[in-house]
């Protein structure tokens, strides 16, 4: 028992208070589909990205911390919003605190993607190869993927927010606010 509770305590003081992390989420902009530019790979080694997938072509490994060099999400993809967003958030922050990404976002996509129960009633209705395969990159579930990276990445720091990126797959969707609210409770009790 007493190893137990020791190990617990050594896993509390692990967490660095000081490591803010924010969830990124939605379709193409937030999976990055701007040109990287010469000056965009010029990053502030506080700024920090945990891999969600393995790319060799960046010698990056899923569920490892990274200076936030785009691309941020996947091993193909461009800039997106959470590039500027960490960059101008470490600016504005005092030097001791870190900031890192978690991304995991999907080109294309509704937000039933995210739905931790009917995605798969979703996913059966998509005819696109080029979809499927993102998806794919994600064990075919990028909620359960992104709260799977998420955890790992708890252990490092504190989740401060979450950044959604996504509609239009959506256009005139009444119902997409609800959705993505049901989403954000379901991030909230699956994180703790």
């Amino acid at each position: 028992i007493l190893t137990g509770i020791l190990f617990i305590n050594l896993q509390t003081i692990a967490q660095n208070p000081n490591f803010y992390i924010y969830l990124c989420f939605g379709q193409s902009n937030m999976e990055g589909q701007g040109t990287i530019e010469t000056q965009d790979r010029t990053v502030n080694s506080r700024f920090k990205v945990m891999e969600a997938v393995s790319c060799s072509n960046l010698v990056r490994t899923k569920g490892k911390w990274y200076t936030a060099v785009p691309p941020l999400c996947r091993c193909w993809s461009g800039l997106s919003p959470a590039d500027y967003f960490g960059r101008t958030m470490i600016e504005n922050l005092p030097a001791n605190i870190n900031v890192g990404i978690v991304n995991v976002s999907v080109a294309g996509c509704k937000i039933e993607l995210y739905d931790k129960v009917n995605y798969q009633k979703y996913t059966s209705t998509i005819t696109e190869d080029w979809l499927k395969n993102i998806i794919k990159e994600y064990n075919g579930n990028p909620y359960a993927y992104l709260v799977e990276v998420a955890k790992l990445a708890q252990k490092d720091g504190v989740i401060k927010g979450i950044l959604l990126h996504q509609g239009e797959s959506n256009t005139g969707d009444t119902q997409w606010p609800a959705k993505v609210k049901a989403i954000y409770n379901n991030l909230i009790a699956d994180l703790s």
